[in-house]
């Protein structure tokens, strides 16, 4: 699949942060139990603008979360619905931007305005990019039936299946110990 840059980072970054739930993270742990963990999230992710670094901010970016998980497995006409309300409700207005060492992408909030709204907005315009190219099939969760990661295949092919490297090897051991048994 071919999306821009900034669209590919954005679905990179909403799939980092739906994954930081107990359920599909790495430790079994609930990754953004405190603001030091969204700190780390957003510096790796190369997110800019304004952060309060705060309880109520940390809050607000879980219920967003949760609110990306839910989304991304909806049907595309629901999914468009979606988009457009998280559009509307921040009274996006789509701009070209150039920062930070990163070429020209969209902005459609002021960098001030509250970082779970900036989140909304960004994940809201890169699933409109996916939406237009009618590749919301390609936004799954993760076929690990012990794993509730979801993912974005932006494989030639469309086969990516698992979340992680780590969820494919463990199925993969999974299957083999099965196919031994059989024998």
């Amino acid at each position: 699949m071919l999306f821009t840059p900034d669209t590919v980072d954005t679905l990179e970054f909403a799939i980092a942060l739906a994954n930081t739930v107990a359920r599909a993270s790495r430790s079994g742990t609930d990754e953004l139990g405190e603001p030091a963990q969204l700190t780390a999230l957003l510096t790796e992710h190369r997110y800019s603008g304004r952060f309060d670094r705060d309880e109520a901010e940390l809050a607000e970016v879980r219920l967003t979360r949760d609110e990306f998980r839910r989304i991304w497995l909806i049907d595309r006409d629901r999914m468009a619905e979606e988009v457009n309300t998280l559009l509307h409700a921040a009274g996006a207005l789509p701009q070209l931007a150039r920062h930070d060492g990163l070429d020209w992408h969209l902005h459609a909030t002021p960098a001030d305005a509250p970082l779970a709204e900036r989140m909304r907005v960004e994940v809201a315009l890169a699933l409109s990019d996916v939406i237009r190219a009618d590749a919301t099939s390609r936004l799954r969760a993760c076929a690990a039936y012990d794993c509730e990661g979801i993912l974005a295949d932006l494989s030639r092919n469309g086969s990516k299946r698992f979340c992680s490297v780590r969820c494919g090897n463990r199925m993969n051991m999974v299957a083999y110990r099965e196919r031994q048994g059989e024998d």
